[in-house]
């Protein structure tokens, strides 16, 4: 028996060693290094990298080589680009289980930015369904840069005529998320109630244009100075969460769509009609879980309720961008602009966004 003991305590200390040296190089930032020699030539541009974690000072604006195309690759000159908070997650690299796949200590890639609109420069030799002169928006890494590149069958849609290179960079992220946290996984159908928790953000903004034009019936939750604007762009109705507590309201809905993670998951449940699911596609800032803790307390939660609560990481895929191309063009969906930036301020718009109270999209016009 003592044996035993002391083996299972030898397991237990070791076990603990480990874990705590993984926490020890997981959260460990290393010092920013020196920037490196400009690119240049005709084959250069320039882009914002970071190359260290940290506040919105790691972005600095480089001159760096332009994107080398493959056979199956578009090369896009970038007109205009929107921040996430994707990207001050990147810049911070948390929460810090993030980094077991982007690098320990410093990013592997210093790359940042994702959505882009801009025109097809050049293309690759098996490339047929664009040519050089499209103007197309979609999503590719290092859009905060005056050139990405993207393969034809992925990311990338023909932008709508109608529409600027500013909203259509707006849409990306934001609304292929609103998008498959309605559709795919709220199983949306028309007639339904839908609350959107947070419908003032990028996210939320979206959310609410896409599930009317699906046919729900929309409440948006939101502050009180973007009470009018959510309604302008379509909700049924709209509470201002620091006058109205919608959990405490008789309203019941089929869905609920959080963007924030302010609300605790039994206060969700009493809002919902039996069969109802809530889809998170938000939550909290923090740097060991942030965004993470929401979905582990929905697993922690849902064995002991009668509700789904489901948490996901949205998927670019062509068939969206191209029926998000289609709700812009025929005027069912907008971009909400709420502030703009040029190239070199970068650092201040991520900074904004990070203080999470932007209302809709915050744009990079790049060129």
């Amino acid at each position: 028996m003592k044996l035993r003991n002391k083996i299972l305590g030898s397991i237990l200390l070791v076990l603990i060693v480990a874990l705590a040296g993984l926490a020890y190089a997981i959260s460990r930032d290393e010092p920013c290094p020196a920037l490196p020699e400009p690119a240049a030539g005709a084959d250069a541009m320039d882009a914002v990298r970071y190359r260290c974690y940290g506040p919105s000072s790691v972005l600095h604006l480089e001159r760096v080589a332009k994107p080398v195309i493959e056979d199956d690759m578009l090369l896009v000159k970038v007109a205009a680009s929107s921040v996430n908070p994707l990207e001050w997650h990147y810049m911070r690299g948390e929460p810090y289980i993030m980094r077991m796949q982007v690098g320990f200590g410093a990013p592997k890639d210093p790359r940042i930015g994702t959505d882009f609109s801009g025109t097809v420069e050049a293309v690759g030799k098996d490339v047929k369904n664009f040519k050089a002169g499209d103007e197309v928006f979609g999503g590719a890494a290092g859009s905060f840069g005056q050139y990405v590149r993207v393969r034809a069958n992925g990311a990338v849609a023909l932008k709508p005529a109608n529409i600027s290179h500013e909203e259509a960079a707006a849409v990306p992220i934001a609304a292929i998320t609103a998008l498959q946290a309605l559709r795919d996984q709220g199983q949306l159908r028309a007639g339904q109630k839908v609350l959107i928790n947070g419908a003032s953000g990028g996210v939320g903004t979206y959310a609410v244009q896409i599930a009317k034009a699906m046919g729900a019936n929309v409440t948006g939750v939101c502050s009180t100075r973007n009470v009018e604007m959510v309604a302008a762009i379509g909700a049924d109705r709209v509470l201002d969460y620091k006058n109205v507590d919608f959990t405490t309201r008789e309203e019941r809905y089929d869905l609920i769509i959080d963007t924030v993670g302010n609300r605790g998951l039994r206060e969700l449940e009493r809002v919902l009609e039996p069969a109802a699911r809530v889809v998170i596609v938000g939550g909290p800032a923090g740097a060991w879980m942030g965004p993470l803790a929401s979905p582990l307390k929905a697993m922690a939660y849902g064995p002991f309720s009668d509700h789904e609560f489901k948490f996901f990481v949205s998927e670019f895929n062509q068939k969206d961008f191209e029926h998000l191309a289609e709700l812009l063009a025929t005027g069912r969906m907008k971009s909400v602009i709420d502030r703009r930036y040029p190239l070199a301020e970068v650092p201040a718009a991520v900074a904004y966004v990070e203080e999470g109270h932007a209302r809709g999209k915050v744009i990079i016009n790049v060129q």
